[in-house]
């Protein structure tokens, strides 16, 4: 039977279990190989929240419920980001007892080198594979975008 034409059962249970951990190792793995190897100085947890701020400024609340994380935990990462330079408080424009955490262009400018420092480093590794391998990995970013997403 060719490969185009052959049929997959589904896995079992307990299968698909194992492949389930095997693929969360993989993607902490990868994940923590690209913080480290781009050699950026945005912690994860900053960084995540600059990628929140650049689709919209938003309030300390939105941010720490986005991110799912207590108040006082996201009070303490935009201060942090403050005190970089890389976020400005604003009052809030209906209700003055907020503010609203916008980004800097020092932040953008940050954003840019590291997902072009992290992307490098993917690529180079990708590059690396035989196209066949290119292929699944292709296929397989679009599996666990959707996963991702659900």
């Amino acid at each position: 039977m060719s490969e185009n034409t052959r049929s997959y059962a589904a896995l079992r249970p307990s299968a698909v279990s194992s492949l389930a951990g095997e693929l969360r190792l993989a993607c902490m793995r990868i994940s923590r190989r690209v913080r480290y190897e781009s050699t950026d100085s945005i912690a994860p947890h900053q960084f995540s929240v600059m990628c929140r701020l650049e689709e919209s400024p938003r309030s300390p609340g939105e941010l720490a419920e986005i991110e799912r994380v207590s108040a006082p935990s996201m009070t303490r990462t935009v201060g942090g980001l403050v005190e970089r330079g890389w976020v400005e408080r604003a009052p809030h424009p209906t209700d003055k007892r907020q503010v609203v955490v916008t980004l800097t262009d020092d932040a953008r400018k940050a954003l840019k080198d590291t997902r072009r420092k992290r992307d490098a480093w993917m690529a180079v590794r990708v590059s690396n594979l035989d196209p066949e391998e290119q292929a699944i990995l292709l296929r397989a970013s679009e599996i666990l975008t959707k996963v991702a997403n659900e």
